[in-house]
């Protein structure tokens, strides 16, 4: 049967997401949107993608989503806006994070979306850097004892792991570069 990736699609890059884990599993799973509570439990993965972190936040409550995602055992694929929501804590007190990661987030860390950029990121674990995308992103302040740092700009952390989980600052979707999104799935096995 192969995984089962859920991408959250409330707001934001959902259907990249789809495209991109399609792709990364080369026929191995399954990836859907989820819009549901009940989805959730079923999934081995689920993405919280780059959006708008408050809406996403609202929009978790008002579909009583957040139990679920909290209890959630799978791994956690969280970029941008979604690694504002994974966070254990966030500059933004509109924004009630779900605590997945050991992360401090500081949202909009990089400034206002005419401050957007692109430059290649050095991740721990793949031989090549990475192009990525920062659209309105956020940095991890802190790093907690039980998260990773896997990559970082001038300006902070942009990349974490903690066991399943993956945080990413900008968004791996966009350009056609998987690695990424493989990197995720190698690591669903992991408990730490």
């Amino acid at each position: 049967m192969g995984v089962r990736i859920g991408v959250l699609a409330l707001q934001g890059d959902v259907s990249e997401h789809i495209l991109a884990f399609r792709h990364a599993l080369d026929g191995k799973g399954e990836v859907c949107a989820v819009r549901r509570p009940e989805e959730i439990a079923d999934l081995d993965g689920l993405a919280i993608p780059g959006g708008e972190s408050t809406t996403i936040c609202r929009l978790v409550d008002k579909n009583a989503m957040r139990r679920p995602i909290e209890a959630f055992e799978g791994g956690i694929f969280a970029t941008c806006a979604g690694m504002v929501l994974a966070a254990r804590e966030v500059d933004d007190p509109r924004i009630a994070p779900l605590g997945c990661i050991d992360i401090i987030v500081e949202r909009n860390a990089f400034g206002r979306q005419r401050e957007s950029f692109e430059t290649d990121v050095h991740i721990a674990g793949l031989r090549t850097p990475f192009h990525a995308v920062f659209i309105r992103a956020p940095v991890a302040s802190r790093v907690g004892p039980k998260a990773t740092v896997l990559g970082s700009v001038d300006r902070g952390v942009v990349a974490v792991r903690s066991g399943r989980h993956m945080a990413l600052a900008f968004h791996p979707e966009l350009g056609g570069d998987t690695r990424l999104h493989c990197m995720f799935l190698e690591h669903l096995q992991d408990t730490g």
